[in-house]
């Protein structure tokens, strides 16, 4: 059913999870530098599709491409403009061998391939080429993420809908594994400190040049391990971890400093969208409550709530 969330288990599925996970860094390295810099990233990242996952259209030096995860029918797809079509199956295969799997695909197709080999915002990450570590793929477990994308990204563009000032897509960033969307208020930040691992400090600056709130959600990581969604903003105001949240088994998390919502909450809602909603909707009124935004200018059809 449409209306059906699947059930996601982070230890189930986590060497899934992780081999996919670096599956899409490689693929989203390709669309980086295929593309001119648009402002925090936009460009970079994938797109939920009724199948899996895509970089939408590329430009290379004798046609446009794009590659897709198809992740109902277990297949890497590269399609070009001059019709032509090349794929192999996803099954359980060493990061590496996907890499060079790819790498044929593409000289095949006369794609130049020229990608920055090391992992992003990965700790202890090993080079693409060299990582015979990371490879499960099991099915089941990819199957049930793409589902669980497919219906929160529907709620995120619902979510999306209500805002007139600038927003990003709902797009997928391969870099965390993460869907999400962001809302900006329109005024400058203060300098982000950077530090994230194996990501240059200048791109995270330039993601936060902005005051921003975001939400997401994201099937886990070593690190957090549980599907869960999040909400911040970005700088964070006083007194915003204290404020009331919905629904009530929301938190805030003081390690990663954000709101978090375990998926579970959601999928075993009698209403999982309109709890996911909320969720949104309650943090944004946080943060852009106590940020002061102004709210009335930048929100559609804004009611003081």
């Amino acid at each position: 059913m449409r209306t059906a969330w699947p059930v996601l288990s982070f230890p189930e599925a986590k060497a899934t999870y992780e081999t996919l996970h670096l599956w899409t860094q490689i693929v989203g390295k390709i669309k980086l530098t295929k593309l001119p810099w648009i402002n925090h990233s936009w460009h970079v990242t994938q797109l939920v599709t009724p199948v899996g996952l895509t970089t939408a259209v590329m430009p290379d030096r004798s046609c446009y491409f794009e590659i897709e995860f198809d992740l109902v029918h277990h297949q890497l797809l590269v399609k070009t403009s001059t019709g032509q079509i090349r794929s192999f199956a996803l099954e359980a295969m060493a990061v590496a061998d996907f890499y060079f799997n790819l790498k044929q695909l593409l000289q095949e197709l006369d794609i130049e391939l020229n990608i920055n080999l090391v992992p992003n915002e990965l700790e202890d990450a090993i080079p693409f080429d060299q990582d015979y570590i990371h490879a499960t793929y099991e099915p089941e477990h990819a199957e049930a993420l793409h589902q669980a994308l497919l219906r929160v990204q529907d709620v995120f563009t619902t979510f999306r809908s209500g805002f007139r000032g600038k927003c990003s897509p709902v797009h997928f960033y391969w870099g965390g594994l993460d869907l999400a969307v962001s809302r900006f208020s329109g005024r400058t930040a203060p300098r982000h400190p950077g530090g994230v691992p194996n990501l240059p400090d200048w791109v995270a600056q330039e993601a936060y040049s902005h005051e921003v709130c975001s939400g997401g959600f994201w099937p886990g990581s070593e690190g957090f391990p549980l599907a869960a969604f999040y909400s911040y903003i970005y700088p964070e105001p006083e007194g915003y971890k204290d404020y009331p949240v919905l629904p009530e088994q929301a938190y805030y998390d003081d390690t990663l400093r954000e709101f978090i919502l375990p998926y579970e909450v959601v999928q075993q809602a009698e209403n999982p969208s309109a709890t996911l909603l909320a969720f949104l909707q309650s943090t944004y009124n946080a943060a852009a409550d106590l940020a002061q935004w102004d709210r009335q200018a930048l929100e559609i059809n804004f009611n003081g709530a």
